[in-house]
Order: C-alpha cells, then structure tokens, then sequence
C-alpha cells in the first residue's frame, strides 16, 4: 500500500506524522510513504532525516490583520493556495496513495483538498484539544478525523466520524532507558538533568528567562540544563551568555540551537521545562517526565494553556503563565522541585497514567479501515 503524509510548520505537526510513518511502516514493510510540506519549512528538513522523501509546495499562513499589508499578504496566500492544490494534485496523481494523513499546518488543506477532489481516502489528526484553522477547514470534507482527547470530540460537525486516538510517539521514545541515555550524553548520576524546550523555533521570551537563569547558577550547579533555544534566537542568546556566562561548564549550561537526538535528551531527564504542544505534551507522559510548563500565548483559542491544564489537574505537571514569573523564581521552583524526590515520583506516575501508548497503533488502524473502505 502506499500512504501520502502531509504536515508543516512546526515539530509539533511533523513529529506526529513520523511517527505514525514509521508504525506503518514496522508494520506493513513494503508500504510506500511520501509527505508533502510547505517549501522553507523546517518538515523539509527534518523529514528526510527520518528517511522519507518530501516534496514541496509553496503555501503561506493567514495573517489575522486588517491592515492593507495583511490583506496583501492574505491576496498572496489565497494564490498560493490555488498553485498549491494544482500541485498537490499532480503529485498525488503520480504517487497514486490508498490515503493521505494530514497531521497540522497550513499545508494540510491543499494536499488533502486535491486528494478530496480526487476521491481518495482522507483523514486529518489533531493533536490540540482545541483545532486549528487548518484542522477545522478540512474536517468537513475528510473521511475521518483522529483527535488526541476525548474531550474534542464535540468540536467537529460531525462527532460520528471523529476517532479518540490519542497523540503518537516516534518509536525511537522507546529506545533508551535513562542510565543508558546519560551515559551516552555524559551527564553524571549525581546531578539532576533539567531540560529546557520552547518550541521547534523557540520563544522570545523564555529565551530571556533562561539566560538571565544560567548565570545565576554559577559555582557549584545542583543541576545540568540542556537548553534549546530554537534556530530564531542562538546567535543572540550566545552573544549575551558569552559576556554573563562564558564558561557554560562552570554554570552547568548546554545551550543549542535546536535538540536533535530529543528522545535520548529526554530520557536523561529528571525534570522538563516547555511549552504546551500537544505533541510535546504526549512525549512527556509516554516517557513520565515531570514537567514545569509555560503555554504560549501567542496561539487560536489559548490551546496550548487547556492542553497543559489536563496535566496539571492529573498531578504530573505546574502550569506557569508568562509574566508570573521571573528567572530568580524559576530557578528556585526548579531547586524546590528536583529537592522534593516524593512529589518528583509522584509527578512521574501521574505522568505516566495520561499517556496513550498505543496511539501510533490506534491511528494506524483507522488509516487502514480508511484506506480499505471499511
């Protein structure tokens, strides 16, 4: 069978999709898989490092100003949308898929309107409690709709054709145990490993947090960070560190542009600092990461924050809102955390008790009834 992906724009869209690929894959090994992304996007990066091939299209997002700037910009994206959909078309003609999966981003509704257009099984997971404008656009016309909550089920027309999946994890989640994976990053037993992740772009603002936290954490560290400060803000934030903190080993500090090896990161660490992305979210419990989580404020209908309220209510996460805090704060919540080892445990098994570890399976299984007609 041949199977058509399509997603874009964030990690949180693009990891879902891999790893849905990759269980189709373990279990049908003859499947074909193509994705479809959004040319200069980072799925054109990421996805052939997974060992898939991509293609482009050109889209761009809508801009929510009534300025005539944004109408500009919207005129343009309306255009691409049309060139988009034509080449959607082609592709999708040429690769001749049982079903093309839309996992988030702009990208989406071309490639799964033209597959629409030419009677081909569609489907569309959600990961979010709340959909996206994408998500939403395309849910009237698709086969099926895969959500991440039983909650959003109500959010669709039509709740018949809406299937409680679950998010899914990349396998690769599943391949290192947290001794194995600190000894291969060389983090000693000792120390407690708190990583710091705010999107596959970063976050202007927790950015300025964190550097002006490391250089308070100079002499002996209680703990070591990992600190991803996405591709918009590594110049800028290695520039400030060089003057506060220079010596980052004396501070304890990683600073990178972008985790690329994040389920080995992950399993070596005690405590995660993040945002609210649903994906993100279901990597934290599939693994039993405690986690302190700062939702972005900057997203439709304030999803990242009712994502993260689920995992707090559950006990496996603190819900920090932007502005409440400052870098002083945050790193004694931090200390007061990885020094409580009960609540860690406990933060661990609530965690652990919110995760879907058979969401790539439960997806796998709609694609397929999909594609079959069943």
């Amino acid at each position: 069978m041949r199977f058509l992906f399509t997603c874009g724009g964030t990690a949180g869209h693009i990891n879902p999709a891999v790893a849905i690929a990759g269980r189709l894959r373990e279990l049908m090994p003859d499947c074909e898989i193509l994705f479809i992304g959004a040319e200069g996007m980072m799925e054109m990066q990421l996805v052939p490092r997974e060992g898939y091939e991509i293609r482009g299209v050109e889209i761009t997002n809508l801009s929510r100003s009534l300025s005539l700037e944004g109408l500009r910009h919207n005129a343009k994206t309306l255009k691409n949308v049309a060139v988009s959909i034509e080449k959607a078309h082609r592709i999708i003609r040429e690769f001749g898929p049982d079903a093309v999966i839309g996992t988030g981003g702009y990208v989406c509704y071309p490639v799964l309107t033209a597959a629409h257009r030419l009677h081909i099984p569609t489907l569309v997971h959600e990961s979010n409690a709340v959909p996206g404008l994408t998500t939403r656009l395309v849910s009237r016309h698709v086969d099926r709709v895969m959500v991440g909550f039983e909650e959003s089920r109500t959010q669709y027309p039509d709740p018949e054709k809406v299937f409680v999946t679950g998010t899914p994890v990349r396998g690769s989640f599943s391949l290192f145990t947290k001794e194995t994976a600190r000894s291969q990053l060389g983090i000693p037993n000792d120390k407690p490993l708190v990583v710091s992740v705010w999107g596959s772009l970063g976050a202007a603002h927790m950015n300025a947090v964190i550097a002006k936290m490391i250089p308070l954490m100079r002499g002996e560290p209680s703990f070591r960070l990992v600190h991803a400060t996405g591709s918009r803000y590594y110049k800028a934030i290695c520039a400030e560190l060089a003057e506060t903190a220079p010596d980052r080993a004396e501070f304890g500090a990683d600073v990178r542009e972008y985790i690329y090896d994040m389920p080995r990161v992950m399993a070596a660490a005690d405590l995660v600092l993040c945002r609210a992305g649903a994906s993100s979210l279901a990597e934290l419990c599939f693994m039993g990461k405690p986690a302190v989580i700062v939702p972005s404020p900057n997203v439709t209908n304030n999803h990242q924050e009712r994502n993260a309220r689920v995992l707090e209510r559950a006990g496996g996460a603190k819900v920090l809102l932007e502005g409440e805090f400052d870098a002083a704060s945050l790193l004694a919540m931090i200390r007061g955390l990885l020094s409580d080892e009960k609540r860690m445990a406990s933060m661990h098994e609530a965690m652990l008790s919110l995760a879907v570890p058979d969401a790539a399976d439960r997806i796998c299984g709609v694609i397929l009834d999909t594609a079959r007609g069943v």
